[in-house]
């Protein structure tokens, strides 16, 4: 079961953004080198699978979930009319004027879709808004949902990055996973989005029930074998409401301690640096690093602050009010807000007409504060001790000798993790929030 939207105010049924959201001016959270208003970007969530996994708490369902009104074959149809509704939205709020610089197809798995009609979903964003030049776009992908004329179809349309959930190269981790693809079908499928002309991440899951650390070195090299330019990590977590959090409350499976985790995580970024792909986020490694080519622009757009629209059921959106970051700090910050999570109900507020969001938040200048440090510091390059609040700098100095900061960067006037901070970047966060 996928975690319960947040409380949050109504929105009006057109979906009007609050009236003192404009066009944003230089600000803080604007990508270096942007050169004014913040990047734009779009996610689309394409909440279908074809096997729910275990582990997964993701808005995400199977057929045999779904009732009327949600059917895959109407998915299309449906975002596109969201699309229509976001164009009108930013027009009226005088921010229909951005290119989207990156677009993400996420899910669930957005490639159990037909390749033409994510080809007609990248048409309506294009439509809606243009797309800037040197877009980045990119769907997941799972090995078994690509073939070469399917990849080809999505890169003749715009598509110019796939990111397979690889997850592992053992087989009976897979299985503990739930997940359906044969592992030897992971230099295939790479070799056929390469030939396609896509770029190609893979997306490992370390700490699954029964991997060893044999298993978990055979899965980095293998990804590491491929030659892929880009590669995420992720602990897993073990979500209330999953059927894996059941299977370990029954005692069936047994989760690996803290130091089993650190072990792997160690291990990977070992492999990964050895063999050029360097991190820029506490999960992520890629050659060139932060500022390399094959960074995911779309989630490091997330982790900067800037402007996004998610379409889709569950999907959240964010636009960031002018002058944030700036002196004198505005009233409001930003302001998030939320679609409904169910298929059926999505679909019935958009064919009535209505805007899909369930609720929204409106950010004051602490909060968006909070989060510009939650998520920055998670980057190689961290971000300026000026940016803490006057009780979190004071904290530096104790993380630097407790190994957790970088203390050469702090002499610089940057908060940047140590490998140590990488694993326990959590309570470095608490450390730098108030």
């Amino acid at each position: 079961m996928s975690p319960a939207l947040p409380e949050g105010e109504p929105v009006p049924d057109d979906g009007a953004l609050p009236g003192w959201v404009r066009p944003a001016a230089p600000s803080g959270t604007a990508r270096p080198g942007a050169g004014g208003e913040r990047a734009f970007g779009v996610y689309v969530h394409v909440p279908f699978c074809t096997v729910r996994c275990g582990y997964c708490d993701f808005n995400t369902y199977t057929s045999s979930e779904l009732g009327g009104g949600a059917s895959q074959v109407a998915y299309a149809d449906t975002a596109l009319r969201e699309l229509d509704l976001a164009a009108r939205v930013l027009d009226d709020a005088g921010l229909g004027g951005r290119p989207v610089s990156t677009v993400f197809f996420g899910g669930g798995t957005p490639t159990v879709l037909p390749a033409d009609d994510l080809a007609r979903l990248l048409g309506g964003i294009r439509e809606a808004w243009g797309l800037a030049e040197g877009v980045e776009v990119t769907t997941e992908a799972n090995p078994d949902s690509v073939s070469p004329e399917s990849l080809h179809t999505l890169a003749d349309a715009g598509f110019t990055r796939v990111s397979f959930g690889m997850q592992s190269a053992v087989p009976h981790v897979l299985a503990t996973l739930d997940r359906t693809h044969d592992p030897r079908r992971i230099p295939d499928v790479v070799a056929w989005a390469r030939d396609a002309g896509l770029d190609v991440s893979l997306d490992l899951i370390y700490g699954t029930p029964g991997e060893s650390l044999a298993d978990w070195r055979a899965s980095v090299e293998a990804v590491l074998a491929t030659g892929v330019d880009h590669v995420s990590a992720y602990a897993l977590v073990v979500e209330p409401g999953t059927r894996m959090f059941a299977q370990v409350r029954r005692g069936e499976l047994t989760l690996p301690d803290e130091d089993d985790q650190a072990a792997k995580y160690e291990l990977a970024d070992a492999l990964l640096s050895a063999a050029g792909l360097e991190w820029y986020e506490v999960s992520n490694w890629a050659r060139g690093g932060q500022t390399g080519p094959h960074a995911s622009r779309h989630n490091l757009g997330y982790w900067r602050g800037d402007d996004w629209w998610g379409v889709g059921p569950g999907a959240h959106s964010y636009v960031g009010a002018p002058g944030a970051g700036h002196e004198p700090e505005p009233e409001h910050a930003g302001v998030r807000w939320w679609n409904v999570k169910h298929p059926r109900a999505y679909a019935a507020a958009l064919e009535a007409g209505h805007s899909p969001a369930a609720g929204r938040e409106l950010l004051t200048a602490d909060d968006a504060r909070l989060e510009r440090v939650m998520l920055a510091v998670r980057l190689h390059d961290g971000l300026p001790v000026a940016d803490l609040s006057a009780r979190a700098r004071t904290a530096v100095a104790g993380l630097v000798a407790d190994g957790l900061l970088d203390g050469r960067a702090a002499l610089r006037g940057q908060v940047a993790l140590t490998l140590r901070g990488r694993l326990l970047a959590d309570a470095v966060v608490r450390e730098l929030t108030d």
